[in-house]
């Protein structure tokens, strides 16, 4: 098994521990998604209290790669993946976080291109 498999299979546990029902055919294709960012520690975590972090989410992932228009239901969705992901969770991987807004959004279709 491959770094990248192996690093789908935690984020997948991730997702079991909060509760989601894992696609893991989507995952697999969010997590290619994200790049070599998976694979460097800092870079592969979203940090939910950093103001810059959550802008450039906002910006690199639901705007230019989801397709949404800015507004306030991209801070909602936000707000409420971080929620449902954990706020105290100091922890969240990029994939995921990413997983759980494509879902949020309903926004698959993306990834099946």
């Amino acid at each position: 098994m491959g770094k990248r498999d192996e690093l789908i299979e935690k984020y997948a546990k991730d997702l079991e521990k909060i509760g989601v029902k894992v696609d893991l055919d989507l995952l697999t294709k969010v997590t290619i998604g994200c790049g070599p960012s998976i694979y460097n520690t800092d870079s592969s975590l979203v940090s939910s209290s950093d103001q810059s972090e959550i802008d450039t989410v906002k910006n690199n992932f639901l705007i230019k790669k989801l397709g949404l228009a800015d507004g306030p239901n991209l801070d909602e969705g936000l707000d409420a993946v971080f929620e449902q992901y954990g706020k105290s969770n100091r922890n969240k991987h990029r994939a995921v976080v990413y997983y759980l807004l494509t879902k949020h959004f309903k926004k698959e279709a993306v990834y099946n291109k």
